[in-house]
């Protein structure tokens, strides 16, 4: 039975096994350098030929692509400048014109103010010079009835102080050389 306890390293090694990890093993360097060149240079025809053309054919579409959106960019910034001046330049316009219009509006109501000021003064100038000439009237018409209500009057005193009635000539003739000495 001593035969058949053997360790698992002895084990191992009669079934065919290895002590070292066979890719640390240097007797296979020279293979596993073989296989990596070819695999290298697999790879390196791989990215050469495909990979990298592909990659430079998307960043030349990119690159284009944004030089195309800048441009278009600046195109519609240009519109949008000259917009924006058609439009300043339309408001200018309209403010202009809206100024002419306020300042005719002003002037015309100015003018039609100044009509009615006119009639409305030429009216009352009318009214007023019919009013002095009805106070001259009948300032006069006053004036005269005034000669006669002071005879009167005057006839009325001397009858009540006296007690018989007065000589209105008299009373006529003295109200005449008063009214000539005054």
């Amino acid at each position: 039975m001593a035969a058949e306890t053997k360790t698992t390293s002895e084990v191992h090694h009669e079934g065919g096994g290895h002590d070292m990890f066979p890719p640390f093993d240097a007797t296979h360097y020279p293979s596993q350098i073989l296989w990596f060149v070819i695999a290298f240079a697999i790879l390196y025809a791989l990215m050469s030929r495909i990979a990298l053309p592909r990659v430079g054919e998307i960043k030349q579409m990119r690159s284009d692509k944004i030089a195309s959106e800048l441009d278009q960019a600046q195109k519609l910034q240009g519109e949008a400048d000259a917009a924006g001046a058609a439009y300043e330049k339309t408001l200018a316009d309209a403010k202009a014109r809206a100024q002419t219009l306020a300042q005719e509006m002003h002037a015309k109501l100015a003018a039609e103010t100044a009509g009615k000021r006119h009639e409305l003064e030429a009216d009352l100038n009318t009214r007023l010079a019919a009013a002095e000439a009805q106070i001259r009237d009948m300032k006069a018409a006053a004036m005269s009835n005034v000669g006669a209500i002071a005879r009167e009057a005057a006839a009325q005193i001397i009858q009540h102080l006296t007690g018989r009635p007065a000589d209105v000539n008299a009373i006529a003739r003295a109200q005449s050389e008063s009214g000539s000495t005054a």
